[in-house]
């Protein structure tokens, strides 16, 4: 019934046209309001994504490394258990250190990454080389996977230079004073191919050979600095990571994807609930739209009011016939502006409206409707329309009842 009543002040013609205009001018914020909500942090969700799938090619989906220090001890014993634990598809031991590389007249620092042979099975790079192939080489005859952007700047032909680089490193444990450069380690390094993922990897990293960082680092053969570990469902849970926790124990790290990377992805979160706030606060400023439209509704429709309560509603009634009327304005302003969002969203996709400028995998900026997104932004509306219609619904439920004759 209340709603009948809502929805007949809502079509119904008024007596003041700044009433109607006022009305739709509300509907009209809300639906610019709900729409710019989606249509963000959308955006936000497609840039995630992707970058989380770079991220995927290069990270794995956990990684063990020492609480203290750059290297860890790491007994066969662990590394045996590890591979008969359930929901570990594979894992990869490494080391990476600073070091600088040398090729003709070029000099760049860069991080060599020492990987086993079961590397290129736990994680996407070897399926980004776009220039020769994915070697390691062995111990004694390293083999370098170079970045593309260490490939630009030492300026190597990475899949036809004959020429090795010199690749310079400091020994790993204490420095002789009195024979410093005892303390660098140089040997000849051989490009074998190029990856490219995303340009923060592509500008600093370099992929060698395990043994051979061991070697130049004056490592012992179990002295590793990182295990890299692929899941089987690519999710670190509490029991897998109590697991390992009892495999490795208290002198170790455990952590996750996101972990290893929680800068970035913290920062994103955070920008996203930023940009939701600051929009939610442009929401609220044109819900006041609706305080006018109701204000002057109520005023309208003195007389009925004084018929509703004559023929026996109550305070409560009358407040609620004007807080469906300011739901009423919330619900059409927000579908409209969700089916507004959903359009947009889907002609970005399709005709790429809004180009993204720099080197990334696609050439416009993604989007991904998700169903929280929309519940999020439906519960802020119907919260700003309850509070934006209250006050005029209460100046309505008050209007004292008189009887003339």
């Amino acid at each position: 019934m209340k709603i009948l009543f809502a929805w007949r002040y809502f079509k119904a013609k008024k007596s003041t046209n700044a009433i109607n205009i006022i009305s739709w001018v509300s509907v009209s914020a809300i639906i610019l309001g709900t729409a710019s909500l989606i249509v963000l942090l959308s955006v936000f969700n497609g840039l995630e994504d992707l970058v989380r799938s770079l991220y995927t090619s290069f990270y794995t989906d956990v990684k063990i490394s020492p609480a203290s220090g750059k290297f860890m001890h790491v007994p066969n014993t662990s590394l045996l258990k590890l591979k008969q634990m359930d929901g570990i598809v594979g894992y990869s031991l490494t080391v990476e250190d600073q070091a600088l590389l040398q090729y003709n007249n070029n000099m760049l620092p860069v991080l060599l990454k020492g990987v086993d042979e079961n590397y290129k099975n736990i994680n996407g790079l070897s399926q980004n080389i776009f220039k020769g192939d994915y070697q390691v080489g062995s111990a004694d005859h390293p083999l370098a996977v170079l970045g593309a952007g260490v490939e630009y700047t030492l300026d190597i032909e990475s899949d036809r230079s004959i020429v090795p680089m010199t690749v310079n490193l400091f020994r790993n444990g204490v420095i002789n004073p009195s024979d410093a450069a005892s303390a660098i380690r140089t040997d000849a390094l051989t490009s074998a191919g190029t990856f490219k993922i995303q340009e923060d990897f592509d500008n600093h990293y370099v992929i060698t050979n395990l043994g051979f960082m061991q070697r130049m680092l004056g490592l012992d053969s179990n002295q590793y600095g990182g295990i890299e570990i692929a899941l089987r469902d690519g999710r670190l849970n509490g029991d897998i990571k109590k697991k390992l926790q009892s495999i490795f124990g208290t002198g170790f790290l455990i952590r996750s994807r996101d972990e290893q990377n929680q800068t970035l992805f913290g920062t994103m979160k955070m920008e996203k609930w930023v940009i939701y706030i600051i929009l939610t606060l442009i929401l609220i400023v044109a819900a006041f739209n609706i305080v006018g439209a109701l204000t002057m509704l109520v005023l309208e429709k003195k007389k009925d009011i004084q018929v509703l309560k004559a023929m026996g509603a109550d305070n409560r009634f009358i407040q609620q016939i004007f807080l469906n009327e300011g739901i009423l304005l919330g619900v059409i302003g927000g579908g409209l502006g969700f089916l507004l969002a959903i359009l947009l969203c889907w002609m970005q996709v399709h005709f790429k409206l809004v180009p993204l400028e720099g080197n990334f995998l696609i050439d416009y900026y993604p989007v991904k409707l998700i169903p929280g997104d929309f519940i999020l932004v439906g519960g802020t509306i119907l919260i700003v329309v309850l509070l934006a219609s209250w006050l005029p619904a209460r100046k309505a439920a008050l209007q004292p009842f008189e009887l003339k004759t």
